[in-house]
């Protein structure tokens, strides 16, 4: 089923991409980035340049090292069985889940008060992955491309609880630091992507006694010639009572 050679890009990109996050936090504890620079501030214009800068930065070790391992993972998954759309997958899901984000206000879900925020982290990048990941699989019914689906949906189905506010889950003194906005706005985005690119790519192979007109002479050989072997096998059954089943299918087995 995964016969061939590892894409170059699965490896090289996913590679890339983790080095890229490290130096953004080795910049961010070096102190060059400071408070909310470079972090998506919704509904503030100046905050617009997070779009492009904020999943480099990290907020902690943590942080990090929880978005490290999906991000390698679900790349490389991406460039290995998605080569073809994979680019662009990557760059609009990048911007687009982003302007998403700086488009939803944070806002208090008891209180209904707004606040000020500075979202950072490559979180909604990797919703974009998982969710494209997972739907490209389903929506083109493509028994490999399931595999990969079923994969994701097996090591990252608990992401799904990351895209519901924890104000609903627990109760907090002070607002989540937790961005649920980007996983949703990620996740939303990757399934948008998996239907616009539904018909790039590796398609379901339709095989050829799948299609109403198929006919192949040498089976239909093969056919006629077992009729004619085995008539027993193709002769009309007499009536029998229901009593009567038993003693029949003991002829059948003695014969």
């Amino acid at each position: 089923m995964f016969k061939g050679v590892i894409h170059p890009k699965a490896i090289i990109m996913p590679l890339l991409f983790l080095a890229a996050i490290w130096l953004g936090f080795l910049v961010q504890n070096l102190g060059l980035i400071e408070g909310c620079d470079g972090a998506i501030i919704p509904l503030v214009p100046s905050g617009l340049k997070g779009i492009f800068f904020s999943p480099f930065l990290h907020g902690s070790w943590e942080h990090i090292l929880g978005n490290s391992l999906p991000l390698v993972v679900l790349s490389s998954l991406l460039y290995q069985f998605y080569g073809s759309v994979a680019d662009r997958v990557m760059l609009y899901g990048w911007l687009f889940s982003g302007l998403a984000v700086w488009m939803t206000p944070s806002i208090n879900l008891f209180d209904h008060q707004t606040y000020t925020s500075c979202i950072i982290g490559a979180s909604g990048v990797i919703y974009v992955l998982a969710f494209f990941l997972f739907a490209s699989g389903v929506i083109r019914w493509n028994l490999k491309l399931l595999t990969v689906s079923l994969v994701v949906a097996l090591y990252y189905g608990s992401m799904i609880w990351g895209m519901i506010p924890e104000e609903l889950l627990f109760t907090l003194n002070e607002p989540s630091r937790i961005s649920w906005q980007s996983h949703l706005s990620g996740a939303v985005i990757g399934i948008i992507m998996a239907f616009i690119y539904k018909d790039k790519g590796e398609k379901r192979r339709k095989f050829i006694w799948e299609y109403p007109e198929y006919y192949n002479e040498k089976d239909d050989i093969l056919w006629q010639k077992y009729i004619q072997e085995n008539p027993e096998d193709f002769r009309e059954l007499p009536y029998r009572k229901k009593e009567d089943i038993w003693d029949f299918l003991d002829e059948i087995r003695k014969k």
